[in-house]
């Protein structure tokens, strides 16, 4: 769900898993490898200017309402404007203006791979000269689908369109009062609350449909037992477990969320990585439940995009390195590094921060934690998070210009990245 997970009974998470480090600042230090007095910030750098994307963007709020086709790219919460990306490639991206970022943000989750990977593009090349879309069925969404139901316990997926829209709030301006009427809402981490939920309305929940773990209210992960507690709960009253995984899947563990933590939902829903960048959505579970769907069952869905061969392409790709071993160890370690660099950076400088992390997923908060929910999310420093923002995008270091959005390594992150953004950390953090 692109949005601050809601229910069939959904929100957000808490901050810890995977390496149980506190999400408090009282922790161990980070790998000796990383030296944060090893790089030097100033190394032939250039003036810091965005003249270039300040024009632009001026010219796009003439085109299209706000000037961005995706609300969180106006820098809003961050304050300033926007920068337009020229080019990418690896863990880099490169500004209309020149600047150069180590980017943490990669296009959302997909670039787990890194950007404009060289195996991908050759193989995407190869593709355009059959066709760039069909319309029609095409051999490659056989192997896709092949890859995925490989990777997940479900049995059984379909692909969706070329992606969905999804409303994480049921009070979201815009959205009618009846289109929710049905739609009851719990506190991530909270069982006890959806547990009297269940009992107020005994056999009439449908399902319970999560984030397993939330990035769009900054990185939170679940306690120990909440994701057992709802398996469990759903389960005993006969309803759906559907698991959101378009940011977690192939991104916490080649399976995912569900993989990860042990735990096989009735319906999953994909996106981001299993497109290699491009856009695709998919959804899947059971078979008795996905036999529903058009044209095998009555309910209909189509699209114009599905299984573009495109996007199928540059999944494949990216799923196949993936599978390569080590891969999850790599993207564990420095996450790890960067993760406890930055909080010890803070630590150092007196500031409250919290923070987490699973494999190549990550965040942290400008408040001592630790972060369970949303309504904790909110207690965040946001204005301090905003200076830091600023700060680092100056520093060359890109990340999610919102407190409330995860962040993301991948496989082309190096180890000099990692040092490189914990020492702009240190240096912006004791600016503050």
């Amino acid at each position: 769900m692109a949005g601050i997970a809601s229910v069939g009974l959904v929100c957000p998470a808490k901050l810890i898993q995977k390496p149980m480090f506190s999400p408090t600042l009282t922790r161990s230090n980070y790998s000796s490898s990383v030296k944060v007095t090893s790089v030097s910030l100033d190394q032939e750098k250039k003036t810091f200017t965005l003249h270039k994307s300040q024009q632009a963007f001026e010219a796009a709020k003439e085109l299209m309402p706000g000037g961005v086709n995706s609300p969180v790219r106006a820098f809003k919460s961050v304050g300033g404007q926007p920068i337009l990306i020229d080019s990418v490639k690896g863990s880099h991206m490169w500004d209309i203006d020149g600047n150069e970022y180590i980017d943490y943000v990669g296009s959302w989750g997909p670039a787990i791979i890194g950007h404009a990977d060289d195996e991908v593009l050759k193989a995407l090349a190869e593709t355009m000269k059959k066709g760039t879309s069909f319309g029609a069925p095409c051999l490659l969404e056989n192997v896709l689908a092949e890859m995925v139901i490989s990777a997940v316990p479900n049995p059984f997926l379909v692909k969706a369109g070329s992606g969905v829209a999804t409303l994480g709030l049921p009070d979201s301006p815009g959205v009618p009062k009846a289109a929710t009427y049905d739609t009851l809402t719990s506190p991530y981490n909270d069982i006890q609350t959806v547990a009297s939920l269940f009992e107020e309305h005994k056999g009439e929940i449908a399902a319970v449909i999560l984030e397993p773990v939330v990035g769009n209210s900054g990185f939170i992960t679940p306690t120990v037992d909440f994701l057992n507690a709802l398996r469990k709960i759903t389960k005993e009253n006969d309803t759906l477990l559907i698991f959101d995984e378009v940011m977690t899947g192939f991104r916490l563990s080649y399976g995912g969320a569900q993989e990860y933590f042990g735990i096989t939902p009735d319906l999953t829903t994909l996106g981001k990585i299993i497109g290699g960048g491009l856009p695709v959505g998919a959804y899947g579970g059971r078979r008795e439940i996905m036999e529903m769907v058009a044209p095998a069952g009555p309910m209909y869905q189509a699209g114009t995009l599905s299984g573009n061969p495109l996007a199928m392409t540059a999944g494949i790709h990216t799923l196949k390195r993936l599978k390569e071993a080590g891969n999850y160890e790599y993207l564990d370690k420095i996450t790890s590094e960067l993760i406890n660099g930055i909080l010890d950076a803070g630590k150092n400088a007196g500031h409250a921060m919290c923070g987490g992390y699973i494999s190549g997923m990550f965040g942290f908060f400008f408040t001592e934690g630790p972060v369970y929910n949303f309504e904790d999310a909110k207690k965040s420093d946001t204005a301090k998070f905003a200076k830091f923002y600023r700060g680092m995008l100056e520093e060359g270091v890109y990340f999610a210009p919102s407190q409330f959005e995860a962040g993301f390594t991948s496989l082309a992150h190096s180890s000099e990245d990692i040092q490189k953004t914990i020492a702009a950390a240190d240096k912006v953090l004791r600016q503050l």
